[in-house]
């Protein structure tokens, strides 16, 4: 029979070791690559379907700094699809960033999130900044463009992934090698795709895109470029159809990543005030801070109002405004910016 010094390991796996032992095995991610997963600093953008399915995916896989920007909060509607989420998040409206920041600390604690509860503009695109990597989860073009923009301008890699229905689509974006979004979408497909409003969204179509993206970023921060996808990858989960198209060099004419025309970032293109599937719009009126307490007073006399520490709702007729701290709110109930503005104005002024 052995020693007891024989009988015990000479070193026992930390904690940490432990956790990410079965990715570690992996061999295209190693030891090595785990330590630069958790080394990494990744954005998300958007904190939907696709948003919150790849911020549990990079948190169970290590990320060590997840860094989430959302302009929306939760409600019952998100929640057949967006797995961060609970009733009682949706019960109590909160912003989508914070409800997700609080699940994430939830899941591994070693994660450092910081949340913004904030719509991406050209004046908060800071908040992209000191980086390795942005995934884009968006619901709108304008804001991938704006995206496009500053990662081209400054350098750093960033993954499109957008569902719609049963379809997703998704592309990988490396400044200065492969193409960029302007290089496939010169120009907003206005008109021409179907959206979440006119065709709802299934769940697996989300999740899949969700995961295609992660793994995708997860090959960026390893440093296993050869195994990265070069093309704009589209599947029909219930057609089971699937196509590509390569993105593997830039568009000789791109006014984006040739000519390094910023129109999006330099502020000189329309912003999307509309929200996708929401028959809502959202207002940007007022750029200061908002007391609640002093707002809910004005507002009772006119309609129902209920707030916490991050949100105010206010329901008059047939309408819903959501207020956040900074002055921005959400209008449900038009898809018209003049019936909101004016509502905006009448009830919260500017």
């Amino acid at each position: 029979m052995g020693s007891e010094a024989e009988m015990t390991p000479k070193t026992e796996p930390s904690a940490l070791e432990e956790r990410y032992s079965r990715q570690a095995l992996f061999a295209p991610i190693g030891p090595e690559g785990q330590k630069r997963i958790r080394q990494s600093k990744v954005a998300v953008v958007g904190c939907g379907a696709i948003g919150a399915s790849a911020c549990i995916l990079l948190t169970r896989a290590g990320v060590g700094n997840l860094r989430i920007i959302d302009r929306d909060y939760v409600e019952a509607s998100n929640l057949q699809r967006q797995l961060l989420f609970d009733e009682e998040d949706a019960r109590q409206s909160l912003p989508k960033a914070e409800a997700a920041a609080r699940k994430i600390a939830a899941i591994n604690s070693e994660v450092v999130v910081e949340a913004y509860v904030k719509d991406l503009t050209p004046q908060t695109a800071h908040l992209l900044e000191e980086v390795n990597l942005i995934l884009d989860c968006t619901d709108n073009f304008e804001t991938r463009y704006l995206i496009n923009d500053f990662a081209v301008k400054s350098g750093i890699p960033w993954i499109y992934a957008a569902a719609v229905g049963s379809y997703a689509v998704t592309m990988n974006v490396l400044p200065g090698e492969t193409a960029c979004l302007a290089c496939i979408f010169a120009e907003p497909p206005r008109g021409t795709f179907a959206t979440c409003e006119t065709a709802g969204i299934l769940n697996g179509a989300a999740n899949l895109v969700a995961s295609l993206q992660v793994t995708e970023a997860l090959k960026l921060i390893v440093g296993a470029h050869e195994s990265l996808r070069r093309s704009l990858l589209s599947f029909d989960l219930w057609s089971n159809e699937r196509s590509e198209i390569s993105t593997a060099t830039p568009l000789g004419n791109c006014s984006v990543c040739v000519e390094r025309r910023f129109d999006y970032l330099e502020g000189k293109s329309r912003p999307q005030i509309t929200l996708c599937g929401r028959n809502s719009v959202q207002i940007h009126e007022r750029e200061r801070p908002v007391d609640f307490s002093e707002m809910s007073s004005r507002l009772s006399p006119h309609g129902q109002v209920r707030y916490n520490e991050m949100v105010l709702k206010f329901w008059r007729e047939a309408y819903e405004m959501t207020l956040f701290r900074d002055g921005r709110a959400i209008i449900k109930g038009t898809t018209d910016p003049t019936v909101a503005r004016s509502l905006y104005a009448k009830f919260v002024g500017t």
